[in-house]
Formats: structure tokens, sequence, C-alpha cells
């Protein structure tokens, strides 16, 4: 009999430790979280800006911006590592990215924005260049809002429930470790952005063509006229 109440006691506390576990981010706390994005700066090199925003918590929380990206814009992966040395922002791509290569020969990519130790975050990107065009002088990117990912190193991933669910993604920048995420949907104020970029007037490209042919011989013949006048042969 002793052993039996042995026993239940200590199934109880486990049941207890699970059930303080599970109630890590309790449901009525992700009605608080929010999240923003918006795109600063003009001209084909910009900043997108994000800002998570949670009601105060006992322990830390992580998170973790999943943005994709389309074919009309790149993030330069030699700046992303500047920045992770002199600011601490730390994005992670998940493909290789050609910065010279214009929009119709590029595809989209992936970036993994940690926001560990920080709520907010301004991340550079950048216009590639597009197809010359009769009919606008201008073309719209459009880019989706990001994806939220939480978690917590102190507690278990929340399960999933109305408006969440739960993904796997890589556990920080620099560990390789696969890790339970909590991914909330329909979140306050996530609406994506649109930037504009100036295109080539396709109605032009004669008139570009003969100005530089008519440069290139001009250059040439001034060059050709000063080494025959000053040249030692």
């Amino acid at each position: 009999m002793v052993r039996f109440c042995l026993l239940a006691t200590f199934l109880c506390f486990i049941h207890r430790g699970d059930s303080k576990a599970a109630d890590c981010f309790p449901s009525e706390w992700f009605k608080s979280v929010s999240m923003s994005m918006k795109i600063s700066k003009a001209g084909f090199h910009r900043e997108l800006q994000y800002s998570v925003q949670w009601s105060k918590i006992d322990h830390e929380v992580k998170a973790l911006l999943v943005q994709q990206l389309p074919s009309g814009v790149y993030m330069d992966e030699y700046q992303l590592d500047t920045l992770r040395r002199d600011t601490g922002l730390e994005v992670l791509l998940d493909s290789k990215v050609d910065v010279e290569a214009p929009e119709y020969l590029s595809s989209g990519f992936t970036a993994l924005v940690f926001l560990s130790g920080r709520r907010e975050a301004a991340v550079p990107v950048h216009g590639r260049y597009h197809r010359p065009s009769a009919s606008s002088k201008r073309v719209k990117v459009d880019l989706d809002p990001a994806r939220l990912l939480l978690r917590s190193d102190q507690c278990r991933t929340a399960r999933a429930g109305l408006h969440r669910v739960e993904v796997e993604a890589r556990c920080t920048f620099s560990n390789h470790s696969i890790c339970s995420w909590t991914e909330l949907l329909d979140l306050q104020d996530s609406g994506g952005v649109s930037l504009e970029l100036p295109v080539a007037d396709s109605s032009m490209l004669l008139t570009v063509c003969a100005g530089t042919v008519l440069t290139a011989v001009l250059s040439c013949v001034y060059l050709l006229r000063n080494i025959w006048r000053h040249g030692r042969f």
C-alpha cells in the first residue's frame, strides 16, 4: 500500500511538471503577439524593418522570422556577414545568391532572421535589374509577410492550436540542429510590403545602341590620333 501511494505521488509530480511545461506559452499570451514589417529608403538599395511585440512572460522568448523573397530582389551574404560581426544581426540564406544576375535569370530564396535577444531588425535588401519595358518606367515587386516562429529553451514548445502550428526549423544561426517552434498564423499588423524599381525604356534601345557605338568610335579615333601625333615608333 505504501509503495502504491509513493508511486501515485511520483506520477502526480510528473504530470504537474508536464502541465507546467505545456503551459510555457499560455493560449491567452499568444493574443498579445504582433509583428510589423515595412520597407525604408529609396532606389535599388532598401531596408526591410521588422518589429515583433509581445506581453511580459516569465522566461526568455526566441523569435525566428522566415522571409520568402522573390526573384526581383536579393540579399548580399557578404554584407550580412559584415553586419553580423558589427551589429550582431543574424540572417541566414537558404541558398547561394548571385548578386549580379538580373531578375529574369534569378530565382526566389528564403531568409531566416534570428531575433534572439532582440525584437527589432533592419535587414538590407536590394532590387535587381528588370527587362526593359515600352509600357512602364517602373516595376512593382511584392514581398509576402514573414512567418513568425517562437520557442523557449526553458520549456516545451506549445502544442498546436487555434491560429498556431508546430513546425521544425534550425535552432540558432550557428547551430545546425533542428528544434520545434510554434508558428503563429493570422498575426496582427503582419501585411506584406512592396517596392517600385525603375526599368529601362525599350523604345530607346536603338537610340542608346547607336549613341554607344558612336561614342566608342569617336573615342577610338581620338586615341589613335593622339598616339599618331605623340607616339614614338
